[in-house]
């Protein structure tokens, strides 16, 4: 029997090719200089692809794959793989979340430290030649309160670094819930009391709508005249203008940043000229151990893959047979859709997904379902930490039951899924099916039924059943030049309160979502990415 191939098409820390080759179990070749052109042409000979950010893994190399069954990628993202492509030819494709952990949280805390001691100002003073003691004068950790927006991996990680100091750890994370955090020492708290009451405040969340500039200068004008600020996440999450003008004024006592809006930053980037701003260029997972780490990842990931001893950190599904695969495409296409749509209107921190499959569903193992919606749910705020494969140990991971029920009762829909999602202030109820030509549909909000597409941009607007409210919706949306694909009505009875899903062609701007929440009757307005 002939060994099985892997291609290495960037180049990997020799720990990992070791960990291929080890055992002579795989015939393991390092190609580091494909054109797409001879990438497409060898890859027919290959079990597998090993590769990082250099190689583009585009449909028609997928095409042209005929033996391939892993797409292993050394490093965070999968932006470089075609996901669906893979996916259709029963292609895994995996990543290695946690390699940076270690290297990002200690770059984060080094920056902590750096701010409270004034290392990096009197390391400058010496090199010039100066003794300047009394000017350097720091503040000492322990005893400060550390606020952590975030409390993934590497917020986490921080966390337990603070603790070590005796800092006191607050965290605003929406997806934990406070039993969690109680278990780990830390106290779960709003966004507004922790810019409040933090001495430090880091951020560790991904850039998206909902993180983006999540500290402005609302949050800055809330804070201690003593806090510091952490940037090791991504550049935008606190708004730079807000954060440039409140060191200048000395509004806060200093900021740190491995981040920015534009990188490599400009000559004329604000901080550069700030003595109570630290800077490094991007350097959080720029270690040997984090390159090192996520070559072992891969390769063990790869190796178990191929060996079938199971597959960890995949961005698509897990393997089903032919007719389960038919079956189940649309159910997981909808589960995902059905918990992205309702994990964005969620008021406070979940606690709970219940998800109960009534119809054809109650016949298959819809595990793969069940990790979509689990997915859908969280990838708003987790982004690219999250994949259907990892959704519920990370859901385990941050308190969150999910509950799995088959129901033989009769639903108001034959084939249907029903998803709950608890937090420790509501529960919403949001059900899905599928439409004639199997496509996506959500059809009951609340207790509101409705015929909405779960696709794209979509404004969800909750509000009084009175007239004039799809007029002033249609006028608002019209002004601002934005086109209406799709809308859909429903409300609980007459008078009541009522539910429009409007599906547009791009994202409504904020000023226009600002006038709509001011309009009479209308109670609830957001826009969500589908």
């Amino acid at each position: 029997m002939s060994k099985m191939r892997i291609l290495v098409s960037d180049k990997l820390a020799e720990e990992g090719l070791s960990i291929l080759r080890d055992g002579g179990v795989f015939e393991v070749d390092t190609k580091y200089d494909h054109t797409p052109e001879t990438l497409k042409a060898a890859i027919k000979d290959y079990d597998a692809l090993v590769i990082r950010s250099g190689t583009q893994v585009t449909d028609d190399i997928i095409a042209a794959a005929s033996k391939l069954k892993v797409i292993g990628r050394a490093g965070v993202g999968l932006d470089n793989v075609d996901l669906k492509a893979a996916t259709k030819k029963g292609i895994i494709a995996m990543n290695t979340p946690g390699g940076n952990t270690t290297s990002t949280a200690e770059h984060a805390f080094s920056l902590i430290m750096a701010l409270a001691r004034n290392i990096p100002q009197a390391h400058g003073s010496m090199k010039a030649g100066k003794w300047e003691r009394n000017k350097f004068q720091g503040i000492e950790l322990y005893g400060k309160v550390l606020g952590v927006i975030g409390l993934g991996r590497i917020g986490s990680t921080v966390a337990k670094f603070a603790q070590g100091f005796g800092m006191t750890v607050k965290a605003y994370d929406p997806f934990l819930s406070a039993e969690m955090a109680a278990k780990r020492g830390i106290t779960v708290s709003t966004l507004e009391d922790l810019v409040k009451n933090s001495d430090f405040i880091t951020v560790h969340v991904p850039k998206t709508e909902e993180t983006n500039g999540i500290i402005g200068a609302k949050e800055i004008a809330m804070m201690k005249k003593t806090v510091r600020l952490i940037n090791c996440a991504r550049g935008g999450i606190i708004d730079e203008a807000a954060l440039a003008a409140a060191l200048e004024t000395k509004r806060i006592a200093g900021a740190a940043l491995d981040v920015y809006d534009d990188e490599p930053i400009k000559p004329d980037c604000p901080f550069l000229k700030l003595d109570n701003c630290v800077m490094t260029p991007h350097l959080g997972a720029s270690t040997a151990e984090a390159q090192v780490n996520v070559a072992i990842e891969i390769a063990y990931t790869v190796r178990d893959a191929l060996l079938g001893k199971g597959i960890r950190n995949a961005a698509n599904f897990p393997s089903l047979d032919e007719e389960s695969y038919k079956t189940l495409e649309p159910y997981i296409d909808l589960g995902d859709k059905l918990g992205k749509f309702a994990g964005q209107l969620l008021d406070g921190g979940i606690k709970a997904i219940r998800i109960t499959y009534n119809g054809i569903l109650t016949k298959f193992n819809v595990i793969p379902v069940t990790m979509a919606v689990a997915h859908g749910v969280l990838k708003p705020i987790l982004v690219d930490n999250i994949n259907a494969i990892n959704s519920l140990d990370i859901a385990k991971e941050r308190g969150i039951d999910i509950q799995e029920v088959h129901s033989n009762a009769e639903g108001e829909f034959v084939n249907a899924i029903t998803l709950e999602l608890v937090t420790d202030k509501s529960t919403l109820v949001v059900l899905g099916t599928l439409s004639a030509n199997k496509q996506p549909r959500i059809v009951k909000v609340g207790n509101v039924y409705v015929e909405a597409v779960p696709s794209g941009d979509i404004l969800f607007i909750r509000n009084n059943d009175i007239p004039g409210i799809v007029g002033a919706v249609g006028l608002a949306l019209g002004n601002a030049g934005i086109n209406i694909a799709y809308i859909t009505f429903g409300r609980e009875k007459q008078g009541a309160t009522a539910v429009s899903v409007v599906n547009v062609d791009g994202p409504v701007p904020q000023n226009v979502i600002d006038g709509l929440k001011n309009t009479k009757g209308i109670q609830f307005v957001k826009m969500l990415k589908v």
